[in-house]
């Protein structure tokens, strides 16, 4: 027996043939500190009086914070807070295990999409699976996780006085992890939603859900981040909190100390499958408005901008001379989409959307994804070493728009990245579609060093496109600690940067 290293992954809470219980219920409340409130209540007029004695200049301890009393909200809103079901019929592609490196991992099919195992054919396999809902109206309309009822034949919820219903799928939005469920009945306890933007970080919170099958387990903790975006492609801010959510707790609420919900549970950074310290919530305000777009139409549409991005890092914000590593360094710009309209190019980096500061590339999407397709969108954008304010309107993330090439000449040499350097020939035009920009026939150096493989085709420096070994040459002498390379690689368009300082 060997030990292997662990993928430290974002895993979705899904416990399979669990038993989920819930907690939760209708009505906000204000919650009440036992014996310790009357401490802190005491606590700022002894802190003023303290401070009165206390040499000037020396520091005064805050007031003792108490710790909030859970068991009202766990009381009032249990009944709301249902257990779901699911059993249902997948396919299994038979890819060839023994090239996962993953194992287990449940974000191995993530991966697969980039380099594929050899397949063996699909064959239907039963599946069966458990999460948690709450009930957000009286007449059944139930809330969770878009992952709990994925490939779902049938659902059915439980309530926590033991009364089961058949549910429909009213709707689900795999890009935000939300889904909206129907069951036949009426007077139905539910639980008051609160406003994700009232939130502070430290605030506390609570979970109610059935980790490892262990019904009507409360868990609390605090808000450690608001608004983290999450590199799995989706559109969701998250709230990041320390609560400990395990498998079992997917689609619960997370609750305010008022007894209002800000969350749906979904998400958990773990190196094992259990709880690590780290879990992640969908807002509420997100939550609610997918659920307002299915139960209007019973679909999700979602706006799109039409670019590719990268982060921003600190060799990045060298070449393009800006004063911190933070947004959207546009990679690519989706020919005839709305970013091209907008008049977007390779090498901008976005800032800010909408008077959003984009601090993360993951940012963007997380803006972009959750307006509508049609919805006016400003941006402030850092271009060749100045801002600019470009204005348009969104498309829709369903369309799909065809690349075009630009065209350009070129001309040969060698330069001191350590790259060899020549322009295409018209066979080679002809066969890549690649008109423009330089073949990468040998990569040494700094540029080696970096990532340039030969048989890249580079088609900027610092965001400036280059046809030619003058063009790169001069842009080179005009950077001082790295310069930012626009690499053509198969299909794909990357920026490598490459420092030289």
């Amino acid at each position: 027996m060997h030990n292997q290293p662990v993928s430290k992954t974002i895993k979705r809470g899904v416990l399979a043939l669990a038993v989920l219980g819930a907690l939760g219920a209708g009505g906000a409340v204000v919650v009440q500190q036992n014996h310790a409130a009357a401490v802190a209540a005491t606590a700022p007029a002894a802190a003023t009086a303290a401070a009165a004695n206390v040499p000037a200049g020396v520091p005064v301890a805050a007031p003792m914070i108490s710790m909030p009393d859970f068991s009202v909200i766990a009381e009032r809103n249990g009944p709301a807070v249902v257990n779901i079901s699911v059993t249902g019929t997948t396919k299994t592609a038979g890819y060839d295990r023994g090239r996962d490196p993953f194992g287990d991992d449940p974000f191995y099919e993530f991966f697969r999409r980039f380099q594929q195992g050899p397949q063996r054919g699909e064959r239907p396999m039963p599946s069966h699976g458990v999460g948690s809902g709450f009930i957000i109206s009286a007449d059944g309309i139930i809330l969770t996780n878009a992952h709990v009822v994925r490939d779902a034949s049938e659902v059915t919820v439980k309530l926590t006085d033991r009364r089961e219903y058949r549910a429909k799928v009213l709707g689900s939005d795999p890009k935000t992890d939300v889904a909206v469920l129907k069951i036949d009945a009426k007077s139905l306890p539910v639980v008051p939603l609160g406003r994700t933007s009232d939130l502070k970080v430290g605030e506390w919170v609570l979970a109610i859900g059935s980790p490892y099958g262990l019904e009507s387990t409360v868990t609390a903790g605090v808000v450690s981040a608001k608004g983290r975006s999450l590199p799995d492609d989706s559109y969701v801010p998250f709230i990041q909190t320390d609560v400990a959510v395990n498998p079992g707790n997917s689609g619960g609420p997370l609750f305010n100390t008022r007894g209002e919900v800000i969350g749906i549970n979904s998400q958990i950074y773990s190196q094992t499958g259990g709880y690590q310290g780290l879990s992640f919530a969908i807002p509420i305000d997100v939550a609610t408005k997918i659920k307002d777009q299915i139960v209007a139409t019973g679909k999700v549409a979602h706006a799109k901008l039409g670019v590719s991005v990268q982060e921003v890092n600190q060799s990045f914000a060298d070449s393009f001379n800006l004063a911190t590593p933070e947004g959207a360094l546009v990679a690519n710009v989706e020919a005839g989409g709305p970013a091209d309209k907008l008049g977007l190019k390779a090498g901008d980096v976005i800032r800010k959307v909408n008077g959003q500061k984009i601090v993360a590339s993951a940012d963007l999407p997380a803006i972009v994804g959750l307006a509508l397709p049609g919805d006016k969108v400003n941006l402030e954008v850092w271009r060749q070493g100045k801002s600019i304010e470009l204005s348009g309107k969104l498309g829709n993330a369903a369309d799909r728009v065809a690349d075009v090439a630009r065209a350009g000449d070129g001309a040969a040499g060698k330069v001191k990245l350590g790259l060899a350097l020549r322009p295409l020939d018209p066979v080679e035009k002809r066969q890549s579609g690649i008109q423009s920009g330089l073949l990468v026939e040998q990569a040494s150096g700094a540029a080696a060093f970096a990532g340039v493989e030969p048989g890249d085709v580079l088609l900027s420096v610092n965001g400036r496109p280059v046809n030619s070994l003058e063009q790169v040459r001069d842009l080179m002498a005009k950077s001082e600690k790295s310069v930012a390379l626009l690499i053509q690689r198969g299909d794909d368009k990357i920026f490598i940067p490459v420092r030289i300082g």
